[in-house]
């Protein structure tokens, strides 16, 4: 495993994070495609079936690569990987970064609750319970631009809430998220508040490159990268331009987002723990070969899934007057 340190965070993180999805028979993910209101605003509530003997295996693979950085969104993820780490300890020190249920993106309007310390207080200390920890290490704050344009004093607030938890023991770290583009990342980072981004980064969904990575790599925050896969329709755009090996497809979407030398872990997830070994493997070989060069064009220029799904991530990215 390659491991990287940013400034604000000031420990090593395995270049590739695992992500606690679970999935259906069909790829999509667990939870959210089973009941959306469930799987973000029932605070408690956890669906059968997380946690079990594959994700186990999972973990254990993720142990032997020394992989030291997990991933949980939903109360879910977040039950399974307490009980899991629990009945299967990590043999060495680990990371896990989490965000409060119900209060981030629109699940909340103007992300008030993220703002408030007595209310997002008691809600940490619901996730710790969950999780089984003392402490979470990075909590992740999904907030729209709404919430910014909504209140101009926000941001301040946000920074003050965060000084409370971090004085409380209750976090170490904090990673800003957001699906609102860049000028709602640009903010965040402004604001001196967070000590990482996370975002959606790939080679259709390229945006954060142009300003974001760079400020948040100038400001010494981790820079976390998700949905190297394209949450999916990556392989369907492979097949749309005759690209047979999935792995090599796969392995190309990687290398893309590893090639960015600001990167600090990018988020995998699988429910297949042979597809699992296969990712990690491209750590060896982080570089872009030309083979990869080639299966990214050739996407680019046969796949229309591709084509259409670029322009919808660019506009929606860079459309600054939103609101």
């Amino acid at each position: 495993m390659i491991y990287r340190q940013a400034p604000r965070i000031g420990v090593p993180l395995s270049l590739f994070s695992m992500g606690g999805h679970e999935y259906l028979a069909d790829g999509r993910s667990r939870g959210f495609n089973e009941d959306m209101d469930k799987a973000t605003r029932q605070k408690g509530y956890l669906f059968d079936g997380f946690g079990g003997d594959r994700r186990l295996e999972i973990l254990r693979i993720a142990y032997d690569a020394r992989i030291n950085f997990f991933d949980v969104t939903q109360d879910s993820e977040k039950e399974a990987l307490g009980r899991n780490l629990k009945n299967l300890p990590p043999p060495y020190e680990i990371y896990i970064q989490t965000r409060p249920e119900g209060m981030c993106y629109s699940y909340d309007e103007f992300n008030r609750g993220l703002a408030d310390y007595a209310k997002l207080k008691p809600e940490v200390q619901r996730c710790l319970k969950l999780l089984q920890r003392d402490r979470i290490d990075f909590l992740n704050f999904g907030i729209l631009r709404p919430a910014i344009d909504h209140d101009p004093d926000y941001l301040e607030k946000i920074k003050h809430t965060i000084g409370r938890l971090k004085q409380d023991g209750l976090i170490r770290w904090v990673c800003a998220d957001t699906f609102s583009g860049e000028y709602t990342f640009l903010r965040m980072i402004e604001s001196g508040a967070f000590d990482a981004v996370n975002l959606n980064f790939n080679f259709g969904d390229w945006g954060a490159r142009r300003k974001v990575i760079p400020a948040a790599h100038a400001a010494g925050m981790g820079v976390f990268l998700r949905e190297a896969f394209f949450k999916g329709p990556l392989f369907r755009m492979g097949a749309e331009a005759g690209i047979e090996d999935r792995r090599a497809l796969a392995a190309a979407a990687l290398r893309w987002c590893l090639s960015h030398a600001e990167t600090t872990s990018v988020t995998i997830g699988t429910g297949n723990p042979g597809h699992l070994a296969a990712n990690l493997a491209t750590v060896n070989a982080p570089d872009l070969t030309d083979q990869d060069h080639e299966i990214i064009e050739r996407v680019k220029a046969h796949s229309p899934m591709f084509r259409e799904f670029e322009a919808n991530r660019t506009r929606e990215y860079f459309q600054t007057d939103r609101k």
